[in-house]
């Protein structure tokens, strides 16, 4: 591949950049430790079940 060549990769990619970066504030805000707890307690609770089962 020469150096001349555009692969296109970042043009493909531009749109992306633009949708991601747009930031709406009709969207719902979670914190990541909220999203982890909640992770971990399922899995305790699927720990449990499984226990009892």
């Amino acid at each position: 591949m020469s150096s001349g060549q555009n692969s296109g990769g970042l043009m493909s990619s531009a749109g992306l950049v633009r949708y991601f970066d747009a930031e709406d504030s009709n969207t719902p805000t979670m914190d990541p430790r909220t999203v982890v707890a909640f992770g971990v307690l399922f899995g305790v609770f699927v720990l449990m079940l499984n226990a009892l089962a």
